[in-house]
């Protein structure tokens, strides 16, 4: 709670934070038999994930003082595995693009990324260990790469949604911040169910890594394209083979279709606040919403089925590689905290938005820095539903560049 004291006016990372609820808690737990894997370890929740005995605003004044009737099923289990919820976490409007106040620890006048900026920068600024964040397009990779923390974006769906703000069922995924792979991988392996994994373990070779530049590699920025060429060499000198990876045509039509899913979904599952709450919505996403209503069935329908095709592509994709490897982000954290659009303050989906689709396990580590002395993170990209392979990798990563 110092560094809270010391740091929170500067960062803003807490919608809500009562330090008193927490302490006593975190003594119940020491009185207490160990409940699990978490017992004791405190835990940070963006605050568009449901908890009954703090408020949850969604990021929004619509719902200013909200208090759920119960704990979303994350809150939940962390709870049952002994870990003391330690505050409500900064959220943007409703999880969208329209910034909120929290800043970059690394340089204040910089932003943390969105929509997860307040449990990134809670994480990385050593106010709590863990924390959950969401991502529907970038929202958590992102301010990961931002903030230079891990961020582990599980396979679709292997963290229940209940209890989270819907947005589209076919892209909200629930994940998690820690600041080493292992940290990470603990809330994962608390609610997911996989065996402990042995982080120690020299491997007897190197991982099969395949570096992607994704359809999206015009924009990534100099330093980050620079450093992500260069770390190819890096990785073969540790061990890994390496190759690149030269994906079919068709998966470049995949942004465009989670744009459109996201649209068409976004739209239905906020129609009550915009029917009923429209003056309280900024103009941010007053211009979402007003673009996500011109979405087709049609153009819908043709998005889920160029996403189920791209998803067909992944076991061709993989078939000779362990994992691949592209940017976190397009580059440094942007300067200024309230611009809005491809070079605003959240920066672009860029990187982020094909894998959250594709429903892939994925795991942001920071391992390189830009010419502002800020971080950037490589993103270790596993096969669905392999979450295990990835964190591994993604470790091994994260000791051979660092």
């Amino acid at each position: 709670m110092n560094r809270i004291a010391e740091r929170e006016g500067d960062v803003r990372a807490w919608a809500w934070l009562d330090p008193e609820q927490a302490i006593a808690e975190a003594r119940a737990r020491d009185r207490e038999p160990r409940r699990g894997l978490l017992h004791g370890l405190p835990v940070g929740v963006k605050d568009i994930i449901d908890t009954a005995d703090m408020p949850t605003e969604y990021g929004t004044p619509i719902y200013k003082g909200h208090r759920p009737r119960w704990d979303a099923a994350c809150v939940s289990g962390v709870r049952e595995q002994g870990a003391v919820v330690l505050g409500k976490a900064v959220t943007t409007e409703l999880a969208n693009t329209h910034p909120a106040g929290t800043r970059n620890p690394h340089n204040l006048n910089h932003t943390p990324g969105g929509s997860s900026s307040g449990p990134a920068a809670a994480v990385a600024d050593f106010m709590v260990p863990l924390a959950f964040g969401t991502q529907t397009g970038g929202s958590l990779i992102r301010p990961a790469s931002y903030c230079g923390i891990v961020g582990y974006k599980p396979t679709h769906n292997f963290i229940s949604t209940a209890g989270a703000k819907a947005l589209s069922a076919s892209l909200d995924t629930i994940g998690v911040y820690g600041r080493t792979v292992p940290d990470a991988a603990l809330i994962g392996r608390a609610l997911i169910g996989y065996e402990a994994l042995n982080f120690d373990a020299k491997p007897g070779a190197g991982p099969r890594i395949g570096m992607y530049r994704t359809p999206q590699w015009s924009l990534a920025e100099p330093p980050m394209a620079a450093a992500f060429e260069e770390s190819a060499g890096r990785l073969e000198r540790a061990g890994a083979r390496v190759t690149h990876v030269d994906a079919p045509p068709l998966m470049d039509e995949i942004i465009g279709a989670a744009d459109v899913i996201n649209d068409y979904e976004t739209y239905r599952t906020l129609a009550y606040e915009r029917m009923h709450h429209a003056e309280l919505l900024s103009t941010t996403m007053t211009a979402k919403l007003k673009k996500a209503a011109g979405v087709t069935r049609e153009r819908y329908l043709a998005a889920l089925e160029t996403a189920r095709r791209c998803r067909a592509l992944l076991d061709e994709i993989f078939a000779d590689l362990d994992v691949m490897l592209a940017p976190s982000a397009t580059g440094e954290a942007p300067a200024g905290l309230t611009a809005i659009g491809p070079k605003g303050s959240l920066g672009p989906a860029a990187f982020q938005q094909m894998w959250t689709l594709l429903h892939t396990p994925t795991v942001s580590v920071p391992v390189f820095t830009g010419p502002n002395g800020l971080p950037m993170g490589a993103q270790v990209i596993g096969p669905c539903e392999q979450d295990e392979r990835a964190l591994l990798c993604a470790h091994w990563v994260h000791q051979a560049l660092t």
